[in-house]
């Protein structure tokens, strides 16, 4: 199966997080969830900027590419919102990448160090009228970069809110959670066929 490093959004390794790495693993994949925030966590999105502004966020990013040095380089990096910060610059860096597996956040390939892995598999998956995904250009940079690069797969789902596939999260959407969840699975399952 396929080996994952998945990492936290700006509540930290919450619950949820846990829960839908928990769910990934029972698929028969090794799921790592390196924990950037040092075990906190916070209630809201704001508390959560609050502190990765404080820490700073090349610093967020430090912690993680560091996390991933002792782990598998052949696996697919993956991130929840911030979390995705760490997962693409991995992707871009790290030649035996498999893939990138993106919810709720895109970076523009540019703002990061290494190049856009051409030829590797990602999914991208957002709410359509999320403020952070749609309005901060998340989307319009996944689209770009999809439009030279059709391995790249979006998913929009109808919507506002940003962590919806965190289960301990007000923004939790179990319908739309679901959805990520199947398509993620066949994602991952295509690896094992590779």
């Amino acid at each position: 199966m396929t080996d994952i490093i998945l990492f936290h959004h700006v509540l930290g390794l919450t619950d949820g997080v846990r829960s839908f790495a928990d769910l990934l693993r029972a698929q028969g994949h090794t799921v790592h969830t390196p924990d950037l925030f040092e075990g906190r966590t916070f209630p809201s999105i704001d508390e959560g900027i609050g502190y990765a502004g404080t820490i700073g966020f090349d610093e967020v990013m430090r912690r993680g590419v560091e996390a991933a040095e002792q782990l598998p380089k052949q696996a697919v990096f993956g991130g929840f919102s911030v979390g995705v910060m760490p997962a693409q610059q991995l992707l871009q860096t790290t030649p035996e990448a498999l893939g990138g597996l993106f919810l709720h956040s895109f970076i523009d390939p540019t703002e990061l160090e290494g190049t856009w892995p051409a030829g590797h598999p990602v999914q991208v998956h957002g709410m359509d009228h999320d403020p952070f995904f749609t309005g901060d250009g998340d989307l319009d940079a996944a689209r770009a970069v999809q439009a030279e690069h059709p391995e790249l797969e979006i998913f929009l789902y109808p919507g506002s809110a940003h962590l919806f596939t965190d289960s301990s999260s007000a923004d939790y959407d179990q319908a739309a959670a679901v959805q990520v969840l199947e398509r993620a699975s066949a994602f991952l399952a295509s690896f094992d066929q590779a």
